[in-house]
């Protein structure tokens, strides 16, 4: 049984190519598609999905591993359970043939399924597009989903591919050159604005990766990066995870800004015709 409720939340199956996922939905209003990281949709995952429906839009979160609702907080099991999840499920991605872990230069295969929802959720759910933010594994997948021009707010958190045990890994992220590319031109041609967010000691996460989508997107691309102190000190693991587990939920608090900033992307993009922000 999850140890967040989710009966506010619609539960169906999504099919393209002859993949299926369950689909969790909450909402009204324009999309936007909250891909989770490892271990799943945690309740903090779902925490951040109820303030995008409270914005106005439809929080719509596939599942592409783990179990929905499971808190993966030693407290809530146990230090050993919750190890083995984490574990088990992060085996689970690695043997994947849909995630693309250690290789550069290229895209998810799970990318083709996930713009598929996305265009099947902009044509159920009305709006001038969709938005799309995915966490630590599933960071760059929203970038390589915004080569569809409906996608019209990409967030990338923490993002994790491919992991950095090199040099060069480290200054890459997981899309292919021809997928960049489009990306890009979008920037130049339409002023979309690629949002990524990171704290500045993640090893996930290196400075060079944000480096490299500053070169590649320009002014397209919005870093916020986040000093190591502003994350939540009662979180298990090291700073890593801005909108979940190391939020401080307190006005005034840099995690909480940068949460607000993720919401006015959407709403700005989503629900209005105003400028979306400025780089820092």
């Amino acid at each position: 049984m999850p140890d967040k409720d989710l009966t506010d939340y619609e539960q169906c199956a999504f099919s393209h190519d002859g993949t299926t996922h369950r689909v969790l939905r909450k909402g009204t209003g324009p999309a936007v598609i909250v891909m989770a990281e490892i271990p799943g949709i945690t309740p903090k995952v779902l925490e951040f999905a109820d303030r995008v429906a409270a914005l106005g839009c439809t929080a719509v979160l596939p599942v592409l591993f783990g179990t929905p609702g499971r808190d993966p907080h030693p407290d809530a099991r146990g230090r050993l359970a919750t190890g083995l999840y984490g574990a088990s499920t992060a085996l689970k991605v690695c043997v994947s043939r849909e995630f693309t872990v250690l290789a550069t230069g290229k895209s998810s295969p799970v990318v083709r399924w996930l713009r598929a929802l996305a265009a099947y959720e902009h044509e159920r759910c009305g709006g001038p597009g969709v938005g799309a933010v995915g966490m630590c594994l599933t960071g760059g997948f929203a970038l390589a989903m915004a080569t569809d021009e409906r996608l019209l707010a990409p967030v990338l958190s923490q993002p994790s591919l491919p992991l950095a045990v090199t040099g060069s890994r480290a200054r890459t992220i997981d899309i292919s050159p021809e997928d960049l590319a489009v990306v890009r031109g979008r920037c130049e041609r339409e002023g979309l604005k690629v949002m990524g967010l990171r704290f500045r000691g993640d090893r996930l996460v290196p400075g060079g990766r944000f480096e490299h989508l500053r070169r590649e997107l320009g002014d397209g691309f919005v870093a916020v990066e986040l000093d190591d102190d502003t994350a939540n000190p009662d979180a298990v693991l090291s700073p890593h995870s801005v909108l979940t587990e190391h939020l401080v939920d307190e006005p005034g608090e840099p995690t909480r800004a940068a949460l607000d900033q993720v919401l006015e992307l959407f709403r700005s993009r989503l629900l209005a015709d105003e400028p979306v922000m400025s780089a820092e």
